[in-house]
């Protein structure tokens, strides 16, 4: 499988302390759901950089934590970019009271999660969402 998660920052001076790591992580849980990994690409920027994203792309006039684009051509197929504000990880995480790693580590792979086709708009989509973030991170080796 030719692999390919990339991440890069925009605005702000951002880089994961773990990156090689974080990847084979992402790929595991994508390889567990029987899909086929092409290309996966992070942007970590600030809340004006995405909120902009989120005005122009999205017509939302909101600040947001993540926002998934999904690129993928083919079915069974994982190819997007995702958009992460750090200055939002950085509040949830303060909010939640969990350290800034685990909540950038959920919101990371919650984009995984739209990829593979799950979904948080009703409550009960949201709690699936919830469950399979937490199990996720379980899997985490670092």
């Amino acid at each position: 499988m030719d692999q390919q998660i990339e991440f890069f920052s925009e605005d702000i001076d951002f880089s994961l302390s773990n990156p090689d790591q974080i990847s084979d992580w992402i790929a595991q849980i994508i390889e567990q759901r029987d899909q086929e990994l092409v290309n996966l690409t992070y942007i970590f920027c600030s809340d004006d950089y995405l909120h902009s994203i989120n005005v122009e792309y999205l017509d939302h006039d909101t600040l947001t934590d993540i926002i998934t684009f999904d690129n993928a051509d083919e079915e069974g197929t994982i190819e997007g970019d995702i958009f992460i504000s750090i200055d939002r990880v950085r509040d949830n995480a303060a909010t939640h009271s969990t350290s800034f790693e685990d909540e950038l580590h959920r919101v990371i792979i919650h984009g995984v999660l739209h990829l593979l086709g799950f979904k948080d708009k009703t409550p009960e989509q949201e709690a699936t969402m919830r469950k399979l973030e937490d199990s996720s991170l379980s899997l985490r080796k670092f």
